[in-house]
């Protein structure tokens, strides 16, 4: 059950020059940028569901948790910077119907933790890992619920990919527009009941009518953090 509530605190001035960014503006700041140390936890707790699940934040994760990654790849169409959002298919565990960046867990196969995002986003959205540009990563990110350190990786494609939804894993591919996530109107706060026990206060950015809360909301916070900055 879900019930709005306006998310009025502003978290971001984000200038007019972040919003502008073409493609090939987008691709060498961030090549820049993702070299320097980044806003990491600051960023990740404006979007964090409350009360705070401080294991999100402590430097020494689990000793027998999962590796996993997501790509977060930005392709150009007409004039604007997109990537691609997926919501997973209701089914039996934590991550049931949410919107997500494509992206699992890491396989005994994978050469590196980039290896495993290229892989998984090949194989639930059809993204070719040959034609994607490998701009850097930002801060891993722990979710308790699935016992996941998760790397988002940062890519960029210079054409619109023939997306094509696993149909196993992906409901439904999202195309994205990047200024969605500069515009504060977008970020909004709800009350998330996750059973009889326990319910969150939770921000979430509204993109496409659905609520992006969680990790996927977290990174994208963090992401929204360095273009202000451009």
């Amino acid at each position: 059950m879900f019930k709005s509530i306006h998310f009025g605190i502003v978290l971001l001035e984000v200038c007019y020059l972040a919003e502008d960014m073409n493609h090939d503006e987008l691709i060498a700041f961030l090549k820049d940028r993702l070299r320097h140390p980044l806003p990491g936890k600051e960023a990740h707790i404006q979007m964090a569901p409350q009360p705070i699940d401080l294991r999100r934040f402590d430097p020494k994760v689990p000793h027998h948790h999962r590796k996993g990654a997501v790509l977060l790849v930005f392709y150009p169409s007409r004039s604007e910077v997109l990537f691609p959002l997926i919501k997973r298919p209701v089914y039996k565990g934590v991550h049931s119907g949410q919107i997500a960046l494509p992206g699992g867990k890491m396989d005994p196969g994978d050469t590196d933790i980039i290896h495993t995002a290229l892989r998984e986003a090949q194989e639930e959205v059809a993204v070719n890992a040959e034609r994607v540009q490998i701009l850097g990563k930002l801060t891993d990110l722990y979710i308790p619920t699935s016992n996941f350190l998760v790397t988002p990786v940062i890519g960029a494609i210079h054409e619109v990919p023939e997306f094509v939804p696993e149909i196993r894993e992906v409901d439904m591919i999202l195309p994205t527009q990047l200024d969605f996530i500069l515009n504060s109107e977008r970020r909004q706060r709800t009350i998330l009941k996750i059973n009889q026990e326990l319910e969150l206060d939770t921000p979430y950015f509204d993109l496409h009518g659905e609520i992006v809360w969680g990790a996927t909301a977290m990174i994208l916070s963090e992401l929204a953090h360095l273009l202000a900055e451009g």
